[in-house]
């Protein structure tokens, strides 16, 4: 892919070695239900310390997943669904062009079957 593609991959690297890990696709969840956490309200729903849930989070907020906002002493976390957006979209224009790709190779081998029918 070149220009606007490559680059739309290149967030979607990011996004897609965010989503990896289960501990963070947990953490999203969590945010898309609650709408907004702390890492300490977080840490108490899952098998982690807070401090692991406060790394999971920096992973998740450098892929544009999550930002975080203080609030008195704490940072509150929530959902940022632009990045998943544009990396479904990319995932869907891969597709489409991965399909007509596969769509090319039928024609291909359809037209070579009717020329030779004993391949």
């Amino acid at each position: 892919m070149t220009g606007a593609g490559h680059a739309a991959g290149e967030e979607a690297d990011g996004v897609l070695a965010a989503l990896a890990d289960p501990t963070r696709r947990r953490l999203l969840d969590l945010l898309a239900a609650r709408g907004e956490a702390s890492a300490t309200a977080l840490a108490e729903r899952l098998p982690v310390t807070r401090q692991a849930v406060v790394k999971h989070l920096s992973v998740l907020d450098e892929a544009g997943l999550v930002t975080g906002r203080r609030v008195g002493r704490e940072v509150r976390y929530t959902v940022r669904p632009a990045a998943l957006d544009a990396t479904a979209r990319w995932m869907a224009a891969l597709a489409v062009d991965w399909d007509r790709r596969l769509a090319a190779v039928k024609r291909v081998a359809e037209a070579a079957e009717r020329q030779d029918p004993r391949a």
